[in-house]
């Protein structure tokens, strides 16, 4: 934001320069015939604002401030371009209140108590009330934010902030608990289109001198991200390069030169959308570093939503990489909280970071193969009752009923890991989850066997006991279950030869396989080799790739 060409500013002393429309205060300038177009372009009344509607209800804060009802004190937070300028100039327009307005890129403590210097005086004569604008509040200094605390408390001063920031952070706490904090939202692309619309035909902004090519207002617009500044000086740039060549129409051509940036062909709504970010899992799938980047770039530079880019990754993180990498899913999440906290643009390299890391990592479908499975058992009525021992136990009367008993705690036995009977009797010795050869899976894969052998109480050799996955349904000698045992019988698992809690179920050897730690395991730092992909056969269902998904 340029504050020079929005504000007139007090001069320390209460004097003005340009006094606008308010009553007796320091306010806003007229906007000029050589104003910039989103100067021009403000709405003039509240029924004008486009995009807020959640803030704009009969009653609401917002429509309470710009009427004057209620002296509320507001912070505004949104976006560059959402309306928090827009807002403050209909506030200003109220002819019963003083209106000064500020910036905090240039304005002190000396000028914020001039202000309320000047504010109080005026009240204790029965002036009209003051409101106080503070564009840019969040660069504001603790001790700037302070000089505020005690006129917005007794109500000397109404204060209008507005912030880009999350004022959670970087407003403190006592003013903003004297404050109404209204949430502003980026402008929708409807929003912004119609917007767009409106300058090209309004007697303030272009007045119809140019039209504007289909091509080149979709480009205008996925070019603005919901910044509607960002919209009407682009349009701006655009009609006086259209107007020195003497056309009368604004092309893709003539809109792209004006803001040099290249129109990329990417509709969010249509087969440009569900192509793009096909190819983008694919290829993060297909462990293709370089063509992930392109097609990420692809999006931020066509106007996609970051928060479905960063959707689209912590999907992927599980589905396609899960026990590999488990860190996958921990960069996943935490891009994620950076789209938003940081916002574009910065926070492109974060998304980078993430696709890089994707890419490159080793990879896994077991997690979606497993989770498949068990859904299918589940919607096909395979299962039964959860068993008596593992039922809570904890209301009265529980334990009469047999809940709980014959629970075995785990942590009793030295290996962390005891036999006992989990799933239900229809599911005893089914196995979902079978490991991949790739990354810290591997170690998993290895430890896996044994730990299965000890909860179920099995002896001998399981199949893939050395790192391959055991067959659902496979018995303790490596043959085929027996009807009950298994899937279909519902009787319980064997018991261990001791019978005892912490019994020698396999020895030494069992117990060293379970302490083994998760990662590392082998001892092996296991390097990524590019195109690392999962085995045939391991496939199983997977997702849609996004092509369902709506950003």
């Amino acid at each position: 934001m340029e504050p020079d060409a929005l504000f007139s500013f007090t001069d320390g002393g209460g004097a003005r320069t340009a006094p606008a429309h308010t009553a007796g205060g320091d306010g806003f300038a007229a906007p000029g015939a050589d104003a910039p177009l989103p100067v021009r372009m403000r709405p003039r009344t509240i029924d004008e604002l486009v995009g807020q509607g959640h803030l704009l209800a009969p009653g609401a804060p917002l429509r309470q401030l710009v009427t004057g009802a209620t002296p509320l004190s507001v912070i505004l937070w949104g976006p560059p371009g959402s309306g928090k300028t827009t807002i403050a100039h209909l506030v200003a327009q109220a002819s019963d209140r003083r209106f000064v307005a500020m910036s905090a890129l240039n304005a002190g403590v000396k000028d914020v108590r001039a202000v309320i210097d000047t504010a109080r005086r005026q009240r204790r004569a029965g002036g009209p009330p003051t409101v106080l604008f503070i564009d840019e509040v969040h660069r504001f200094s603790k001790t700037q934010q302070d000089s505020l605390l005690a006129a917005v408390e007794d109500r000397t001063v109404t204060l209008l902030a507005a912030t880009t920031e999350n004022p959670y952070f970087s407003v403190i706490s006592p003013l903003l608990s004297r404050c109404v904090l209204l949430t502003l939202q980026p402008l929708d692309e409807a929003a912004v289109r119609g917007l767009v619309r409106r300058a090209v035909a309004d007697e303030r902004g272009l007045d119809g001198q140019v039209t504007l090519s289909t091509e080149a207002e979709d480009h205008l617009v996925r070019l603005a991200s919901g910044d509607v500044r960002k919209a009407l000086t682009a349009l701006e740039a655009a009609a006086g390069s259209a107007l020195a060549r003497g056309a009368t129409e604004i092309d893709l051509e003539t809109a792209e030169q004006a803001v040099d940036v290249a129109a990329v062909r990417y509709d969010r709504d249509g087969d440009e959308h569900y192509d793009v970010i096909s190819a983008f899992i694919k290829s993060m799938r297909g462990s293709d570093v370089d063509a992930s980047l392109h097609y990420l770039a692809r999006m931020l530079v066509a106007g996609e939503d970051a928060r479905f880019i960063a959707r689209r990754i912590v999907i992927f993180a599980s589905e396609d990489i899960g026990m590999a990498d488990p860190t996958a899913l921990s960069v996943a999440t935490a891009t994620a909280h950076a789209v938003e906290y940081v916002g574009l643009p910065e926070v492109q390299l974060n998304l980078a970071q993430a696709v890089i890391h994707m890419a490159t990592a080793p990879k896994s479908n077991s997690a979606t193969t497993a989770i498949g499975q068990a859904l299918a058992d589940v919607r096909a009525g395979k299962g039964g009752r959860v068993p008596q021992h593992l039922r809570d136990a904890h209301y009265q009367g529980a334990k009469g009923l047999g809940h709980g008993k014959g629970y075995r705690y785990p942590h009793d036995d030295p290996r962390g890991v005891l036999t006992q009977q989990y799933p239900p009797d229809g599911l005893v010795g089914v196995d979902y989850y079978q490991p991949g050869d790739h990354g810290d899976e591997r170690a998993v894969g290895m430890r896996l066997p044994t730990i299965r052998r000890i909860v179920r109480g099995e002896r001998g050799r399981r199949g893939g006991e050395n790192g391959g996955p055991a067959r659902p349904g496979d018995s303790a000698d490596g043959g085929p279950a027996r009807e009950g045992a298994a899937r279909g019988g519902g009787g319980p698992a064997a018991e261990p030869d001791s019978g005892s809690a912490g019994g020698p179920a396999d020895g030494a050897h069992d117990a060293e396989a379970v302490a083994e730690p998760r990662s590392g395991g082998t001892g092996v730092v296991e390097e990524r080799p590019v195109g690392d992909a999962v085995p045939a056969g391991r496939g199983g269902r997977r997702s849609a790739d996004g092509e369902g998904e709506v950003g």
